[in-house]
């Protein structure tokens, strides 16, 4: 196909109510968002997941990765031995966090909630667990 030959024509992907694919794989997620009492940085983000990790009583197999754009702030990311889970910061518009877990071992979501609250000192936090 050259860059001038027209697009061939794509399936169209017709859409179906959710149903579980697999269900005898457990896939639990969380997210979390809140207003952190202070700007996050590089250093509390590796800190937060390691810590998170253990909260969770996930295995940690490698130090959490982290990469700041200058466009869109912080974000971080952890793996896990069944999983793992990633980490977004925002200073502008606003102070803000994003975290979204994804495991294949059932943890308790009101745990995580409660220890990323405290740890930001973020007085607003809202999470979603599905």
């Amino acid at each position: 196909m050259t860059p001038s030959s027209p697009a061939p024509d794509l399936p169209r992907i017709r859409s179906v109510p959710w149903r579980d694919l697999a269900p005898e794989i457990v896939r639990q997620r969380l997210v979390i968002e809140g207003i952190p009492a202070s700007p996050v940085d590089d250093a509390q983000i590796r800190t937060y997941l390691s810590a998170l990790s253990r909260e969770v009583d996930m295995v940690q197999l490698l130090e959490p990765v982290t990469h700041r754009s200058d466009l869109y702030g912080w974000a971080g990311w952890i793996h896990w031995e069944t999983s793992g889970a990633h980490f977004y910061a925002w200073e502008q518009p606003r102070l803000f966090f994003s975290v979204d877990v994804y495991t294949c071992k059932a943890f308790d979501p009101d745990v995580a909630v409660a220890f990323t609250a405290d740890f930001f000192a973020a007085r607003t936090v809202v999470a979603k667990s599905f």
